[in-house]
């Protein structure tokens, strides 16, 4: 099995070929972390010469920002929330509009939440 564990670093180089990366230049955070990110299948080169994420690589962002919405939304209500997350996040009954703006945390968000931190703590030791 494969350590998908990434680095910082290596989720802002998805997230700089997500945004777009000139040809000739990706730029030395993407270079540096291209090899890793297109064995781990989140990122490849099409065949004109352009870096490109892939569907992996696409979902690895969205969940990052679902994780940091929760996160936001813990300690803020008022956090705001991109709608496509806003909108995964209520489907799945993670967290509940409040009626004067914002979001709150359900009681399956906040044990979702919990888990990944837990998750994330015993990946560090």
């Amino acid at each position: 099995m494969k350590n998908e564990q990434l680095t910082t670093d290596e989720y802002d180089a998805l997230e700089l070929v997500r945004r777009g990366v000139s040809r000739d230049s990706p730029g030395a955070c993407v270079s540096r972390n291209a090899k890793r990110l297109s064995g781990l299948k989140m990122m490849e080169t099409t065949r004109d010469g352009r870096i490109a994420l892939t569907e992996k690589g696409q979902t690895v962002l969205f969940l990052r920002r679902c994780v940091r919405a929760l996160t936001a939304l813990a300690s803020d209500p008022a956090a705001a929330v991109d709608n496509d997350v806003a909108r995964f996040l209520s489907a799945k009954s993670h967290i509940a509009p409040l009626e004067g703006g914002g979001y709150s945390l359900t009681e399956r968000g906040r044990e979702s939440l919990a888990d990944i931190q837990q998750q994330q703590e015993l990946q560090r030791r």
